[in-house]
């Protein structure tokens, strides 16, 4: 069975590295969240790798419901009634 929580509402922004490989938390379990810390024993989910091209800032999905995991899509504004047009346009996005 597949079990996922939502961890937040909105995107964690996060400044990555060039060439290093981070474990995105797909659970919404995780205390280190947006990182995987082994709290998905149990669920069926498996963290997701995500390596930088580039450093740069990266807004991760909180809510855990992306159609781009595990990149930030603006599907947390629908789950709290907006659109995803909202959150893009206000420039939150990398």
């Amino acid at each position: 069975m597949n079990q996922t929580s939502k961890s937040a509402n909105l995107p964690v922004a996060v400044r990555v590295e060039t060439g290093k490989t981070y474990m995105w938390c797909a659970c919404g379990k995780s205390q280190q969240q947006p990182w995987c810390d082994g709290s998905h024993a149990g669920t069926g989910v498996t963290p997701l790798p995500f390596t930088a091209t580039e450093s740069k800032t990266v807004h991760f999905c909180g809510c855990k419901k992306t159609g781009h995991a595990p990149i930030c899509d603006g599907t947390h504004q629908l789950i709290n009634g907006g659109g995803r047009d909202e959150y893009f346009q206000k420039g939150q996005s990398d």
